[in-house]
């Protein structure tokens, strides 16, 4: 599990809503994370899961993670894994391959 920057970081990037089960459908969230690539950004709510990529918290004001996007890929390629083709392996789908061997 991933250790956010403050309390309220925490709270926003995991929204609770008893009315929508997805958060890029409920208005009220405003903040996401992408755990596998340790990148945050805000929720753009246009019935997709985009995102505008934020690197400093707007409660804290503390520098966010620098991105894993590259490392995840060039990991997976180092296992001659293709992530456009082929399975990728159940840790790379979290934040858990970092705290792998390179981790």
């Amino acid at each position: 599990m991933t250790e956010h920057c403050c309390t309220e970081m925490a709270r926003r990037v995991d929204p609770h809503c008893d009315v929508h089960a997805d958060p890029y459908a409920c208005p009220d969230a405003l903040v996401g994370f992408v755990a596998k690539f340790q990148e945050y950004g805000l929720v753009v709510h246009d019935g997709g899961t985009a995102m505008i990529g934020i690197l400093f918290c707007p409660w804290c004001g503390r520098r966010l993670p620098e991105s894993q996007r590259d490392r995840w890929f060039d990991e997976l390629e180092a296992l001659g894994v293709d992530p456009g083709e082929d399975d990728v392996p159940v840790e790379f789908e979290d934040g858990s391959w970092l705290s792998g061997p390179t981790g």
